[in-house]
């Protein structure tokens, strides 16, 4: 699977462009500011139905502008794929494949999968467990669509039983039998969950370790651990342990929803003990790790989008991963940098042939 072409009208800070790519290394060039991680943006939309950097996405249109259009075409299994994504103000996005509109922006997630590297993800590191959670998530639904269906019952479930919690608080009254139903049901969903996230994470831990030690030559002792309440206790226990507590809260305190990922290096918290470059690694090697497990769930290579990825990282490491990426087992990508130089001359030492775009203030330099 590839993207062949890119065309989009009004999105952020391009009036229209259209760009044509290689099947195997693209590169956005030019100055901070110029556009270019906008190009990757628009590449995400048309696999994961949203932005990656912002959830809002009237705030995606050009300014003084009504409308934003993306239009990609795939190619995949020899087929043309036409992927239409477009928003008016104050309306409903649309989203379309070979111009059949889709009635549930879910049906798309998976068919055309991605792994995007950028600086805003040291938000995994940094910023809470619902960040870490995301992750998981995102990895899991683009492989299985059952698991991104019990998130949403999940998630309205537990929003129920949130609402009838701050009710009881107002009226006083207790509905035992409404209550049952709201546990009930968050418990079938929750241990779905639960199960395939804990099976992912068997599998996923080993491919992010032998991701991470080839980056850093062995020179780290580096882990990644899943913790939920779940592991400890069946759901159903949890629940009703936490009623009371969660009456006087008024919220759910306790569930899949606070399930954890944990961080650590040399056996400390990397948020704390972790150096810039060390950060910087463990989050290339948890990506990649994402692009190995996508890659062996759908049997294709996902499209991976590396976005300034030469920050923070050292000479050795940075040759490393491009000699990684640029092997037969990744597809298509495409890269952000501001200096030509360094993409040619990277690429030119791994004999490895690279389409160059020239991005200038939201306009493509030919």
């Amino acid at each position: 699977m590839w993207l062949q072409k890119l065309s989009v009208l009004n999105f952020k800070n391009y009036s229209e462009a259209e760009l044509i790519f290689s099947d195997s290394v693209n590169a956005f060039t030019g100055n901070n500011g110029a556009g270019k991680t906008n190009l990757l943006d628009a590449i995400h939309y048309l696999s994961l139905c949203k932005s990656y950097f912002n959830p809002i996405d009237s705030q995606q249109i050009m300014q003084g502008k009504d409308l934003f259009m993306i239009q990609g075409t795939f190619m995949k299994e020899d087929t043309d794929e036409v992927i239409y994504c477009g928003l008016k103000r104050n309306q409903k996005k649309k989203f379309k494949r070979n111009k059949k509109e889709y009635q549930r922006l879910a049906d798309h997630i998976g068919l055309f999968p991605l792994v995007m590297i950028s600086p805003n993800d040291i938000s995994l590191i940094i910023e809470g467990s619902e960040e870490r959670r995301k992750f998981i998530d995102n990895v899991i639904s683009q492989t299985d669509s059952l698991y991104l269906d019990e998130l949403i019952n999940y998630n309205r479930s537990m929003m129920n039983r949130n609402a009838l919690l701050r009710q009881i608080a107002v009226s006083g009254n207790y509905d035992a039998a409404l209550m049952e139903i709201y546990d009930d049901q968050l418990v079938i969903s929750g241990n779905k969950i639960f199960e395939k996230r804990k099976t992912f994470m068997e599998i996923f831990t080993g491919i992010f370790n032998k991701h991470y030690q080839y980056l850093s030559e062995n020179a780290e002792k580096v882990e990644l651990v899943y913790d939920s309440p779940l592991l400890q206790e069946d759901f159903a226990t949890i629940l009703s342990r936490n009623l009371e507590r969660d009456r006087i809260l008024e919220r759910t305190s306790s569930g899949i929803h606070k399930d954890e990922l944990n961080f650590s290096i040399h056996g400390m918290a990397l948020k704390k003990f972790g150096s810039q470059g060390q950060q910087k690694s463990f989050l290339i090697a948890l990506k990649l790790a994402q692009y190995t497990f996508l890659h062996q769930q759908k049997g294709f290579e996902p499209l991976l989008l590396l976005d300034d990825i030469f920050d923070k990282l050292d000479e050795s490491r940075t040759t490393k991963l491009m000699k990684m990426v640029s092997d037969k087992d990744f597809g298509q990508i495409f890269i952000t940098d501001t200096s030509r130089d360094r993409i040619e001359n990277i690429f030119v030492k791994l004999d490895v042939p690279v389409n160059i775009i020239d991005i200038e203030k939201g306009n493509i330099a030919e």
